[in-house]
């Protein structure tokens, strides 16, 4: 197998408050490998986006901190690079696609003049080649008559062409990872299945690795060969995307695939999860998911499991590391004797 694009170790974010430091994200580990799409799911809270914040180093050292025992794109260790030389690493090798593209473009300045800031940070070009590398990344996302749109302010277009330019803005420095963090917002659905062709053309065009963050999960299914399920700040479940599909393996997992209506399921009796996703530095000890849990056991509430491989789930070499083995952080997988199969059921909806 190839190295890893992104490899990810030991990830922990933390923010300023009153009382100290509230951990937001801990112990986080994974790696993207070239042209490989992994999708990063769970609900509103779980540490998704602050994990991609993380990796671009976005999170300013005044509000929180970021620690990890390797942050290394293409070989290079990003937590060891000067804040000059991290800005040309942002837009040429790694960018990022903004939960809302309305707040994220300009209001008083045009999109070619946004585009043209995108396209000549931290490097030198002529006028007409940026101007080129403008109107092909325009192009590239379907955005007709490109030409006439370089003049056009973000509130004179539709949320679906506002999506599309902030997805130009990604790309036209042409970077080796995309990282989408809920590319369909607020788009109906008609224009959410366009903006994700765009998104899977581009990636196969130009062999691009995408990190995509989404509470979508049949978006999920649709983009991703690998799915990190994300829970109170940490992986509870890392997985290829049929083998999560077809088998998940933790409670949260189910939970999730449960909540989402199905052509073939009743759609009058959806099935959500009891409780909600406790605030930072509310975990304590044990499983931070035992409290919503109808499998939980006595040690669910004492220790802290690990992610451990999935019984019978095929793996190249038998490491928690590998891109295609079956992780999940539960003590029902890790200590199965301790568990009636029957308690922690594997019911999921058709993919």
């Amino acid at each position: 197998m190839a190295d890893p694009l992104l490899s990810v170790r030991e990830l922990s974010v933390a923010f300023r408050s009153r009382g100290g430091w509230t951990p937001a994200v801990s112990d986080v580990s994974f790696d993207i490998h070239p042209a490989e799409t992994v999708a990063l799911v769970g609900e509103s809270g779980s540490g998704k986006s602050v994990t991609a914040l993380a990796v671009l180093r976005l999170i300013r050292s005044h509000v929180g901190r970021i620690v990890a025992s390797r942050l290394s794109l293409q070989g290079v260790e990003l937590l060891s690079l000067a804040e000059r030389d991290m800005r040309r690493v942002r837009g040429s090798e790694i960018a990022m696609i903004f939960q809302e593209p309305m707040t994220s473009l300009n209001p008083v300045f045009q999109v070619g003049d946004q585009l043209a800031a995108a396209a000549t940070s931290h490097r030198q070009a002529s006028a007409s080649e940026v101007r080129g590398d403008i109107l092909s990344a325009l192009e590239s996302v379907g955005i007709p008559d490109p030409v006439r749109q370089l003049r056009a302010y973000p509130h004179e277009l539709s949320g679906g062409m506002r999506q599309r330019v902030m997805i130009a803005m990604a790309i036209v420095r042409r970077p080796a990872l995309l990282i989408a963090d809920e590319p369909t917002t607020a788009l109906d659905v008609t224009v959410q299945a366009q903006i994700l062709d765009v998104l899977r053309r581009l990636r196969d065009e130009r062999g691009m690795a995408m990190l995509l963050i989404s509470h979508d999960m049949g978006v999920v299914a649709e983009m991703s060969e690998r799915v990190l399920v994300m829970y109170a700040g940490e992986i509870v479940e890392d997985a290829p995307v049929n083998a999560l599909f077809g088998s998940p393996g933790h409670p949260y997992t189910q939970g999730l695939l449960r909540s989402v209506p199905t052509l073939t399921g009743d759609a009058d009796r959806l099935v959500p999860i009891d409780g909600v996703v406790p605030t930072p530095g509310s975990w304590g000890s044990g499983c931070r998911f035992a409290t919503r849990c109808s499998a939980r056991g006595p040690i669910c509430s004492e220790r802290t499991p690990e992610l451990s491989a999935m019984p019978g789930s095929s793996t190249l070499n038998e490491t928690a590391e590998d891109a295609h083995s079956h992780n999940v952080r539960c003590f029902a997988i890790s200590h199965p004797s301790m568990y009636n199969d029957t308690r922690l059921g594997h019911e999921h909806p058709d993919r």
